[in-house]
């Protein structure tokens, strides 16, 4: 258990990024374009760079792409932290993205 009380599962950080997988993986059968799944990346990363120097890296839960060809990053959440948040936000508006809390 981490010092949030989050508790590894099925090789995934925390019950909750278990059960988003498991769901995205169900979403692999959904026969509507919007729905579903037909690719997912664990752990993508994001480099945080500014003027050229890398200053943090971000890795999300989940970069999903759905059969209509739109792409979401997925980052579950129990628990905000202000690191987090600053991240998020940097990571927003460098590379251009909305991150999906779940």
């Amino acid at each position: 258990m981490n010092k949030y009380h989050a508790v590894k599962t099925d090789g995934f950080d925390s019950k909750k990024e278990a059960e988003h997988f498991r769901t995205l993986m169900v979403q692999r059968y959904a026969k509507e374009p919007h729905q579903q799944v037909t690719e997912i990346e664990v752990q993508p990363r994001f480099d945080i760079t500014v003027n050229g120097i890398l200053c943090a890296k971000y890795y999300a839960d989940f970069r999903v792409t759905y059969a209509d060809k739109r792409v979401e990053i997925v980052d579950c959440k129990g628990f905000r932290t202000p690191v987090y948040i600053l991240k998020k936000k940097l990571v927003e508006a460098i590379h251009g993205i909305k991150i999906i809390e779940v």
